[in-house]
């Protein structure tokens, strides 16, 4: 069969397949030159633009950036790295400062040192690790080192070794040694190998003992004390302690015989803390009970006759037979007596009383000499004082030029006499504002310090350029129940110092106020509570000395006697 084909041949028409149709057809090969015509691209509107060369432009050269860009990188990165750490500074630090804050937290609380995380040593740690140059984690460290020095050292003195040991390895980590750090260390191991000490200690004590030398820092008795301390089978000890107790014991039978029952009140007292199992001490206290009895009727006794002279108007006199003659009889005999005390601040009192009755009769002269004689026995009353600046001041206060150089007025100083009739604007003004500087000070309770700037002297330099004038001698007349409630928050504070500090300030603004025996015996019981917290701490020196205190306000107090014994025998 032929292969061509029939040009009258029928051919049915076909669509063929449908998936083909995206697809460009192929080309055919028919035997001309192929061309390939630019379809040319319209603008807007439909615009054609005129044909552009076919000349091929040359590439154009940037190969320049690369380097430039490479020394741009170099440069910043070197700042960057020159300035980093004022760059860090720039950095908010939030969680660096909670971290200090919670680690001087931690150290004020006494969390030193611990594994869980809230101790003072791992928070100061934690922000070191935050901030490696931090000057404050590095100086929260040194005083955590600090602190554990203190700590070793109380729990020494308490001879708890274990735990004394413990804070110096922390403290040396901390600090890296040191003059503390080396005398705690050779301290702890004389602690622990105590014989070579003991023996050393107990040849001292024999050598004071021979000299006579009982009591003190050297004395035989304090040595002794710490040989048995450390070691409380030490026969050689006990038996020198003894000798101690017969030795304290003879001087203070002669210093009852002498009357001199202060002395022979701290002697017993030391036998108590060197010598607590001493035999003759119950004799020895009962003969001091006894001799404070015969004492204290005798003492009671002038104080009733300066009480009775008292209320029958004889305050003062040439004779014995008066409240001021008593009074001094009685502290003649027991200088402590709050009573007496009291008495001649009573006695002072009925002397300002009677000059302002003068004062206000125009007798200046017999108020000048009541209040001389008030001023002997009470020169800091607030009443004092007022009644100062009334004389020759009622309508007619101190002149401008005393009153411009602020001096205060002084006992029988004439300088309240230069008066004018009248105040001036200018010196009502000066007392206007002197009223109102007193007021703050003693709000701040500068009530007798300091000279010149306290309410006391700035009340009275109001007074001395207007006697009358009303808000001084009040604010003045007022100092005295100020200072006593700033006393009763002092004690419930359990600041004892600053409260026996008042305590003076309001014998002095108020001598012979009956309200003050309470006040004192609260006093005396604050320094027996000072005595046994600081006994707790390991202070046993402190403590005795507190309760010294205590004795001078709360003489009588119960607790005394049973607090002084328990400290002595460490219970």
């Amino acid at each position: 069969m032929s292969g061509r084909r029939d040009p009258h041949e029928r051919t049915e028409p076909t669509l063929g397949r449908l998936d083909d149709l995206d697809k460009p057809a192929p080309p055919v090969d028919d035997g001309l030159p192929h061309i390939v015509v630019d379809e040319p691209r319209r603008g807007r509107g439909g615009a054609v633009p005129p044909p552009r060369s076919r000349r091929p432009q040359p590439p154009r050269k940037r190969g320049w950036l690369i380097p430039l860009l490479v020394l741009l990188l170099i440069g910043v990165a070197t700042a960057l790295y020159l300035q980093q750490d004022r760059l860090r500074n720039l950095v908010p630090s939030t969680e660096l400062n909670d971290t200090l804050s919670q680690a001087n937290a931690a150290l004020d609380a006494g969390r030193l040192d611990g594994s869980n995380g809230d101790s003072a040593r791992e928070l100061f740690e934690k922000a070191r690790d935050q901030q490696p140059d931090s000057d404050q984690a590095r100086d929260g460290l040194r005083r955590v080192g600090q602190a554990e020095i203190s700590r070793a050292d109380a729990a020494l003195g308490a001879g708890h070794l274990d735990e004394a040991e413990a804070a110096l390895n922390v403290a040396r980590e901390l600090l890296g040694g040191g003059n503390d750090v080396e005398q705690l260390s050779q301290r702890l191991s004389q602690a622990r190998n105590p014989q070579k000490q003991t023996e050393s200690l107990v040849d001292q004590a024999q050598q004071a003992l021979a000299a006579g030398k009982l009591d003190g820092d050297d004395g035989a008795g304090p040595l002794y004390r710490r040989v048995l301390d450390a070691d409380k089978n030490n026969a050689v000890a006990a038996r020198g302690l003894d000798k101690v107790g017969d030795g304290l014991a003879a001087q203070a039978r002669q210093a009852i015989a002498d009357n001199d029952r202060a002395k022979a009140n701290a002697i017993v007292d030391r036998i108590a803390i060197l010598v607590p199992g001493y035999g003759d001490l119950p004799s020895l206290r009962a003969a001091l009970a006894e001799t404070r009895k015969q004492d204290d009727q005798a003492v009671s006794a002038l104080i009733q006759q300066g009480n009775d002279a008292m209320r029958a108007g004889r305050f003062t006199g040439d004779g014995d037979d008066n409240a001021l003659a008593r009074f001094r009889a009685a502290l003649a005999a027991d200088p402590d007596n709050a009573d007496a005390k009291a008495g001649l601040g009573q006695v002072a009192q009925a002397l300002i009383v009677q000059a302002n009755a003068a004062i206000d009769s125009e007798d200046d002269d017999q108020a000048t000499r009541l209040l001389d004689q008030a001023a002997k026995l009470a020169p800091k009353s607030a009443e004092l004082a007022a009644a100062r600046a009334r004389i020759g001041g009622a309508g007619k206060p101190a002149s401008p030029s005393a009153a411009g150089a602020g001096k205060l007025p002084v006992a029988g100083d004439d300088a309240t006499a230069q008066a004018s009739l009248e105040v001036s604007p200018e010196q009502k003004a000066r007392v206007t504002a002197l009223v109102r500087r007193a007021q703050q000070a003693a709000a701040r309770g500068d009530i007798m310090d300091p000279p010149g700037d306290s309410a006391y002297d700035l009340y009275r330099n109001a007074l001395s350029i207007d006697g009358n004038d009303a808000s001084a001698r009040a604010g003045l007349q007022a100092l005295p129940s100020q200072v006593e409630t700033q006393m009763q928050q002092a004690v419930a504070n359990g600041n004892v110092k600053r409260a026996e500090d008042l305590y003076a300030t309001l014998s002095d603004l108020a001598p012979g106020d009956a309200s003050q025996g309470d006040l004192r015996h609260k006093l005396g019981s604050a320094w027996i509570d000072n005595a046994v917290q600081r006994a707790a701490q390991g202070d046993r020196q402190g403590a005795f000395q507190a309760l010294d205190r205590a004795r001078r306000y709360a003489p009588d107090d119960p607790r005394l006697q049973s607090t002084y014994e328990r400290i002595a025998t460490g219970r």
